[in-house]
């Protein structure tokens, strides 16, 4: 017995609007260009038209109506074909766990986005041929690590924070290890409006899949520094290296403390052209940017800590 075609069915393939699978891969690939979000959608939406240019859709199946009669109410409402195929879509993948709802994603960002998971990360490097190596150091935004960030933003400050992890087990579950690495990374650098907290550079690779500000522990992993917020700064590549290896560190009042270390320099140590990125620290004395919020701030006793055993004075 054949099955009669739904009311749908028939729109979509007169239309001859894309299969269900082209769309479900086009939007993970989507949501990963937009850092792991997008907005549900609607009309004037970047990625509506983005995904329809690329299926080179014309004029007719993008603005193509749906009918939906309710006799109950004596009403017809209208909703456009294209937007019906894009929600189906992110709804199929939203039951296969690639992707989260927007009414589940709310609940962490005030948002309300699909947002891809991490299994909808793996599927999207799978379909890019990027590597999963990769996958730490990726802007993109994960169901899973957003639940981490969103518990290291709103934990209470402590008033004599202990920045060591103790007691570390080496055993412990490598997944969630990773995840809340990612995440104390997401969290410093969104802190940070993924600016250098000393120089300020702000910049991503052209593809946007790599930011130039990275997430620095003030106790260093290796010394069991947590991956806490309050014991993290973002820092370019050069200032996280000179940071990490004691060239400066930070006062209570944060304002940066330069090595006097820095006036044996070799003349041509240390320069950029005419630039002494060490020197011009010490000259400006200058505050750190620092977040918005002073509850994330970094703590005073994981500064301490880094100005005492890692700091040369």
């Amino acid at each position: 017995m054949v099955k009669a075609m739904s009311y749908e069915g028939k729109i979509f393939e007169e239309l001859k609007m894309p299969a269900r699978k082209e769309l479900e891969e086009a939007l993970i690939k989507a949501l990963f260009r937009y850092s792991g979000v997008i907005k549900e959608f609607g009309s004037g939406e970047d990625i509506v038209d983005e995904i329809a240019d690329n299926f080179g859709l014309n004029e007719k199946q993008r603005t193509a109506y749906l009918e939906t009669i309710y006799r109950k109410e004596n009403r017809v409402k209208k909703s456009l074909v294209w937007h019906r195929l894009l929600f189906r879509a992110a709804d199929s993948l939203a039951k296969n766990k690639l992707v989260s709802r927007p009414t589940q994603t709310i609940k962490l960002t005030n948002k309300r986005e699909w947002m891809l998971t991490e299994s909808g990360i793996d599927k999207a490097l799978e379909l890019l041929n990027i590597p999963n190596a990769r996958k730490d150091i990726l802007p993109t935004r994960s169901f899973e690590v957003q639940k981490i960030v969103k518990n290291l933003n709103e934990a209470s400050r402590p008033e004599n924070y202990n920045p060591f992890q103790k007691n570390k087990k080496v055993s412990k579950v490598i997944k969630q290890t990773t995840l809340r690495t990612r995440a104390f990374r997401q969290a410093v650098i969104d802190a940070y409006d993924y600016r250098c907290s000393i120089c300020g550079i702000k910049i991503n690779s052209p593809d946007s899949l790599s930011w130039e500000v990275e997430a620095a522990h003030i106790v260093p992993h290796s010394f069991m520094g947590k991956d806490d917020i309050w014991n993290g700064l973002a820092l370019c590549h050069l200032h996280h290296w000179a940071f990490d290896v004691g060239w400066f560190t930070l006062l209570d009042n944060f304002k940066v403390q330069v090595s006097s270390e820095v006036h044996s320099l070799q003349p041509n140590f240390g320069r950029m052209g005419d630039y002494e990125f060490l020197k011009a620290l010490a000259i400006k004395n200058s505050r750190i940017l620092l977040p918005s919020r002073v509850e994330i701030y970094p703590h005073h006793n994981a500064i301490q800590w880094h100005r005492q055993n890692i700091f040369y004075h």
